[in-house]
């Protein structure tokens, strides 16, 4: 059967189960995971592994848009205004989520050192993919989801850190030093700084190109082709596609007063693509997993979720964050994938040894927090009273606009 066909059918059953949740008031996101995972392996496997790989640029696509969307409310006058807090905050979760999980592997379920400390780096990334697309589902707006979109972004850069130390250490605990340990250290660093730097220079460049562009056509494609080679490079330099998206469109942001035609030319596309990356994504998880994790599969599972909580919390207490944020922000950071799975692979390259158990555990908490992850996402906005916020804004300032007027 036809690669198009196979995509045409699960772009419909995506959307089907899209309105499915709707009608149970359940998030959009939740319907094309739970449609994908029945056409996989674990149900009518009508999508299998080989499949999954055929359609990796789909997914691939998807990351490096949404990345790019992130970049755009990196806006430097308001990040001035709060950029210390979010980076409290952040450090503050990433923190919270590696030191339990690490405290749960090595102290209550007696694993190595080099095993507990790499896990718990991987605790700390967050999947933005699934809060951005359940914000922009119910129109949120306020403290709570001004706060969660830089935090989710920068827990990726944290998370990168966190891991790149992780494996040094454990190579150094495992006596396994191929390098030194001043390269094991610079890695991450490098990958991060080489990430920043390509996208501030393909910002640039797009800069220059967009605001001669005429048209919604011609931009919607210079962007998105933008887009595209951002990712090609990085794959390329082995670099970070998300950081570099990221970079690009905050440049972008802050050089072009008109940049929200880009975004939205961009977003317009974007929709069917994210229908096919969650379901995609659906397909992709394999319940026969639930056998091989254990209980320390569920163990970094509440140790994750309730150090993310506990941290961002403490983090947005210290920096005096509204209480809105401070008992919601967790519930919104649980979803985990693109960034976790790809360091799943690195395990496998650099610590051989633990990459079954690592994997296993891994692709364990995808299962379940991108099942569950929007669903929290989805509390945690209507908790703080956010849903359709921004139709609230809209009508806050005609308000004032027409009460002006009338004066």
């Amino acid at each position: 059967m036809s690669l198009l066909f196979k995509i045409s059918v699960l772009l419909l059953a995506g959307t089907i189960g899209g309105k499915v949740a709707g009608r149970f008031k359940l998030p959009n996101v939740s319907g094309y995971l739970v449609a994908g995972l029945l056409l996989g392996p674990s149900f009518i496997k009508y999508v299998n592994a080989g499949d999954i790989d055929s359609f990796s640029v789909i997914s691939e696509l998807a990351l490096a848009i949404i990345a790019f969307t992130i970049g755009s409310e990196f806006v430097i006058k308001d990040m001035l205004k709060l950029g210390k807090s979010i980076m409290i905050i952040t450090l503050a979760e990433v923190v919270g989520a590696v030191v339990l999980v690490f405290c749960i592997m090595y102290f209550l379920f007696n694993q190595s050192f080099a095993f507990s400390i790499v896990i718990a780096s991987m605790s700390a990334s967050t999947a933005p993919a699934a809060t951005l697309l359940v914000m922009r589902q119910y129109r949120a707006h306020g403290p709570l989801t001004k706060t969660i979109i830089p935090v989710v972004a920068l827990d990726d850069v944290f998370g990168i850190i966190a891991f790149g130390i992780a494996i040094a250490l454990a190579k150094i605990s495992l006596g396994n030093q191929d390098l030194s340990r001043f390269q094991m250290f610079a890695g991450p660093f490098l990958e991060i700084l080489g990430s920043l730097i390509l996208g501030f220079v393909l910002g640039v460049l797009l800069y220059f190109i967009v605001k001669r562009s005429k048209g919604r056509d011609e931009l919607q494609s210079i962007s998105l082709a933008a887009v595209g080679i951002a990712t090609g490079l990085s794959n390329f330099l082995a670099l970070s596609p998300l950081l570099t998206c990221i970079a690009m469109g905050m440049t972008l942001v802050n050089l072009f007063n008109k940049a929200k035609r880009t975004f939205d030319a961009v977003n317009d596309f974007a929709s069917p693509v994210y229908v096919l990356f969650f379901t995609l994504a659906g397909a992709s998880l394999d319940l026969r997993v639930f056998a091989t994790v254990g209980l320390m599969g569920i163990g970094y599972i509440f140790a994750r979720a309730g150090g993310k909580a506990l941290g961002a919390w403490l983090g947005a207490k210290y920096v005096k964050a509204a209480e809105t944020v401070r008992k919601n922000l967790g519930l919104a950071l649980l979803p985990q994938g693109g960034v976790s799975i790809g360091l799943v692979v690195l395990v496998r390259q650099q610590l051989p040894e633990y990459s079954a158990a690592i994997s296993s555990i891994i692709m364990f908490s995808v299962l379940i927090y991108e099942l569950l992850g929007p669903v929290s996402a989805k509390v945690a906005i209507q908790r703080a009273g956010e849903i359709n916020g921004k139709d609230k804004k809209k009508e806050d300032i005609k308000v004032s606009v027409e009460g002006e007027v009338a004066n």
